[in-house]
């Protein structure tokens, strides 16, 4: 019998994947593009995320809203912002940080699509390699007599069964994100 743990490893693997895409740039603004920067807050003496430091909204497709919960440490996240190097410029607005978010050239486009297509087969490879590990494991035991050559077969089919549908979830998300890449 196939592991009942695989399907949670391969979901594991899948919103890994998810995160990661998450963070790739379309053309719409998303509080996911910054909340997993990295500030160094009061004075230095400590490094915290933005979603760690204030509320991050996108009232608008072309615009994100950081409100620090403590305003002292506003010129702290405009400097990770900044010092992050992800495309962005910052301005602080009173108790606030906007940030507008400049359309995507057809060049920053084409780069995206490379990444999202980088990310998408590190996805695939994740849930391969947790079909390889069961796919060792019912080697094992069938080796060691514990299976029946029927239930080697049988398990096989479907962990095969399991990880063909990981696989088309990536590539569904995948295509989702590819449309909203290409979406002027």
């Amino acid at each position: 019998m196939v592991d009942p743990s695989i399907s949670s490893k391969m979901q594991s693997a899948l919103d890994s994947v998810f995160a990661d895409l998450a963070g790739i740039r379309t053309g719409r603004a998303s509080p996911a593009l910054v909340e997993n920067v990295i500030c160094p807050a009061y004075g230095g003496t400590q490094r915290l995320k933005i979603m760690e430091l204030a509320s991050i909204t996108a009232p608008d497709p072309a615009q994100i809203v950081i409100s620090p919960w403590d305003k002292s440490i506003i010129g702290d996240i405009k400097k990770g912002i900044l010092e992050a190097n992800i495309g962005m410029n910052p301005n602080i607005d009173g108790e606030i940080i906007r940030i507008v978010m400049p359309p995507l050239t057809t060049e920053d486009r084409d780069k995206y699509i490379k990444l999202l297509g980088q990310k998408l087969e590190a996805g695939r490879v994740m849930i391969r390699q947790v079909r390889a590990d069961e796919m060792h494991e019912i080697k094992k035991k069938f080796e060691a007599k514990e299976i029946t050559e029927d239930e080697k077969f049988a398990d096989e089919k479907k962990l095969q069964e399991i990880t063909d549908g990981f696989i088309a979830k990536i590539e569904e998300i995948g295509e989702k994100k590819k449309q909203e890449l290409l979406q002027i």
